[in-house]
């Protein structure tokens, strides 16, 4: 039997949460995310509700699927949803800078004419 030494962040609710988690493997098993995530009782498989929007978990800042091999002292990190897409909000500040700059030339114009 073999044994890989992690690390689980849990930063779904409020602050985040570090444990120690001691993976066991059996000889035919291979170390991957989803093996860990069923091992530690947080999903039950690949299509399980609690885990099964994208991008919900990583290791060390990098988002992994469910089949990615997960190696000794790796981070797991379980992640929040996002409250806000954050291409929307970059697309909207865009927007607005434009406005600025319309509002700005049309100002220009108007003085020019008085």
């Amino acid at each position: 039997m073999t044994t890989l030494n992690l690390l689980i962040c849990d930063a779904r609710q409020g602050e985040p949460k570090l444990s120690h988690f001691t993976l066991e493997l059996a000889p035919h098993e291979s170390p991957t995310v989803g093996l860990a995530l069923q091992k530690t009782g947080i999903a039950i498989a690949s299509d399980d509700p609690v885990l099964s929007r994208k991008g919900c978990f990583g290791v060390f800042g990098k988002r992994k699927d469910w089949d990615s091999p997960i190696y000794e002292g790796d981070r797991l990190e379980l992640y929040s949803p996002l409250l806000v897409d954050p291409k929307a909000v970059r697309r909207k500040k865009a927007n607005q800078n434009q406005d600025a700059k319309f509002q700005a030339a049309a100002a220009k114009r108007k003085a020019r004419r008085l």
